[in-house]
């Protein structure tokens, strides 16, 4: 079933005001009258609705299924082109509540502060696509940081930081998930094509991250994150 974002204060009682791009999309897909689709207000409750004029009209209202119960924040250091893409937008299909960039050492592309705000607006868009097409409740926000120190204090914050390190030989992942003692929130932080420098590993370490190999075989930066993500919700049932 279709699925559109608006703004909550879209809503007023059982109609729905739908902007101009949303009412171009719905003509698009030639939806007609009767036709259910479903508009969410990004915070986690789904209308069902059909087409009244220039509006939706509300048939229904429940609270979106698929949103993780638990916060997962997946932070990224930045990539080429559309292994950046295809980063965000898996991510978002399989939970992420957030998609944290930030520059390290290693990253073959460098943005700055003219460049960013073009790519940031790109992957934005990624994310609410990715978050219409996988039946989500939210939009993922998708957050880019100044630095690498910037980016590994918020993860941090976490109730489970882990740190995905090529060369981590003690701990996996799932001895990471044993070991927890329940926790609400959790960060993935995934480096680069030529991944972390020892200087960014005690960085992180110092700060709280704790690193996790994801087994013997060295994943491309644009799989890694899907990996990590995909078994930490089967890990968790979601």
């Amino acid at each position: 079933m279709p699925r559109f974002f608006v703004n909550p204060a879209a809503i007023c009682g059982d109609h729905i005001s739908l902007d101009t791009e949303t009412l171009s999309h719905i003509r698009v897909l030639r939806l007609s009258p009767k036709e259910m689709f479903i508009v969410c207000d990004g915070n986690g409750q789904d209308y069902r609705c059909t087409l009244e004029g220039d509006t939706a009209k509300v048939v229904s209202i429940s609270a979106n299924e698929a949103e993780p119960k638990t916060r997962c924040i997946v932070a990224l250091a930045y990539t080429r082109g559309e292994r950046m893409d295809y980063a965000i937008q898996k991510s978002v299909e399989l939970g992420a509540a957030e998609i944290h960039l930030f520059p390290a050492e290693r990253c073959v592309v460098k943005y700055d502060d003219k460049s960013l705000p073009k790519k940031l607006a790109r992957w934005e868009k990624i994310a609410l696509e990715a978050a219409k097409q996988s039946g989500r409740g939210r939009i993922p926000a998708v957050v880019a940081h100044s630095d690498f120190k910037a980016a590994m204090q918020e993860a941090a914050q976490t109730d489970l930081a882990l740190f995905f390190y090529e060369n981590e030989t003690d701990r996996t992942l799932r001895m990471a998930l044993d070991n927890a003692q329940g926790f609400a929130s959790t960060s993935l932080t995934i480096g680069p094509e030529g991944g972390f420098t020892s200087d960014e590993v005690k960085l992180a370490v110092a700060l709280g991250l704790l690193p996790v190999s994801l087994g013997k075989r060295i994943l491309r930066a644009e799989t890694a994150p899907v990996a990590a993500l995909a078994g930490v919700m089967f890990y968790l049932g979601e």
